[in-house]
């Protein structure tokens, strides 16, 4: 199969039930969606510390654990994340620290002489005007959104440093990146000052609703369109592609290739309708205002899977399937998720 001019490579590995997994990031949203889809599978050795057993910024416990551990297959899920407000208030740790993680444990994992790594990054690493859908090669061809840069510079050198390790080292290393587009679903955060679009929203208009409050607030202009993805359904694309690629070989053959994946829904939407699709799924019947003082952040970012979608993949679960499931969790953990 091409795309862009390469060719897409199937896995050189694929993991066996008894394989040792180490999901990195286990505790978090995206993490223990990843552990259930494993053990759904039939997966029954996963390693998945929590952070206080493993801090990945810490390169010599990292590379402790990989040494007595020694994994096969490693997810590299643990990151610090958050939305528009904690991003461009933090743009030194969200870089500093990204990297510190990702590098600590991508290194470890060679040196141990893991089987396959899956690294995840972000659909932010691509230019803020990106022409649309944003296809994999788009990478570096502009300036990013100022909001998440540090976060963003972080995703692109960990995805650069898989890439190398491909290109330098083909004999021993198998580095896959995953670009996902903006993810939700049952686990997330909901700290107002730090969690991302959905679950803000549902919290926000959760809470009116509770108040009798006949108006919710809504960042920016209303105008921005964002693509989504249930974390079930990601959790789903990134197994399958640890069992179904190993990057992409250069035309003319032996030329270095991407290694990397944009996993999205296919589709996006504006974020008015965003706000009204939970506003209804939660039952706040008021007005949604936008304070248009606070950024959008980037106008438009959908992200072009057709590579991902050519491999037989798809999405299963629709925005307001999504958002049902994800409110329902919601309400029942919702003393638990607060901050």
């Amino acid at each position: 199969m091409n795309f862009y001019g390469v060719v897409i490579l199937r896995s050189k590995h694929v993991m066996e039930k008894n394989d040792k997994i180490l999901v990195a990031g286990a505790k978090g949203l995206l993490g223990s969606a990843a552990v259930r889809r494993l053990r759904e599978l039939g997966f029954v050795n996963i390693l998945e510390p929590s952070h206080s057993e493993l801090d990945y910024t810490d390169k010599a416990a990292v590379d402790r654990y990989f040494a007595e551990n020694k994994p096969d297959y490693v997810f590299m899920i643990a990151a610090k994340v958050g939305g528009i407000q904690a991003n461009r208030t933090a743009l030194d740790q969200f870089l500093y620290l990204n990297t510190m993680m990702e590098f600590n444990t991508i290194m470890a994992a060679y040196e141990n002489g893991v089987k396959k790594f899956c690294f995840v990054g972000s659909g932010c690493i691509y230019p803020r005007e990106s022409p649309q859908p944003i296809r994999e090669d788009y990478l570096l061809t502009g300036p990013l959104e100022q909001t998440n840069e540090g976060y963003a510079i972080a995703k692109i050198a960990g995805l650069k440093l898989c890439e190398y390790l491909n290109t330098h080292h083909p004999e021993r290393a198998d580095f896959i990146s995953v670009m996902p587009c903006n993810l939700y679903g049952p686990g997330d955060s909901y700290d107002p000052e730090h969690s991302h679009v959905i679950p803000a929203l549902i919290r926000k208009f959760h809470e009116a609703k509770e108040t009798g409050k006949d108006t919710v607030e809504m960042w920016g202009t209303g105008t921005a369109m964002r693509e989504f993805m249930y974390i079930d359904d990601l959790a789903d694309a990134i197994v399958f592609l640890m069992q179904n690629y190993s990057g992409d070989r250069g035309e003319p053959e032996g030329t270095p290739g991407m290694s990397w994946v944009n996993i999205g829904y296919g589709e996006d939407i504006v974020m008015s309708e965003v706000g009204k699709i939970v506003a209804e799924t939660v039952g706040f019947t008021g007005n949604i205002v936008f304070d248009h003082i606070h950024p959008d952040g980037t106008p438009k970012k959908l992200l072009d899977s057709s590579k991902l979608f050519s491999l037989g993949w798809k999405p299963s679960v629709s925005f307001r399937e999504g958002i049902r499931r994800t409110y329902e969790d919601y309400k029942i953990n919702k003393d638990n998720y607060r901050k």
